[in-house]
């Protein structure tokens, strides 16, 4: 399902000794990105985390949350507002 999010991350939570040098002599962070079924209270559905080596995930070594974000779009659609549910539209319409 194809997505657009809109996140941001906090820079200072940034373990610094995570930043590898690529072979392009750019810098690079491996980070990982969960999108959740359900949004939160304001509409985030996206958490991300600092990368994980192998050796980390199965010594259970604590995650760094870095931010977070909101689908903003999916498969050519909005999102459903914050709260869940569109209001009903009365069949009485005068015209």
């Amino acid at each position: 399902m194809a997505k657009i999010i809109s996140a941001s991350i906090d820079l200072s939570k940034i373990d610094k000794s995570k930043i590898v040098n690529g072979k392009d002599g750019r810098m690079y962070l491996d980070v990982t990105i969960i999108a959740n079924d359900k949004p939160d209270q304001y509409g985030r559905d996206t958490q991300i985390i600092q990368g994980q080596s192998k050796e980390e995930r199965e010594q259970k070594v604590q995650k760094v949350y870095l931010g977070n974000g909101k689908t903003m779009w999916s498969n050519g659609s909005k999102p459903k507002p914050e709260g869940g549910t569109l209001p009903a539209i009365s069949q009485d319409i005068p015209f």
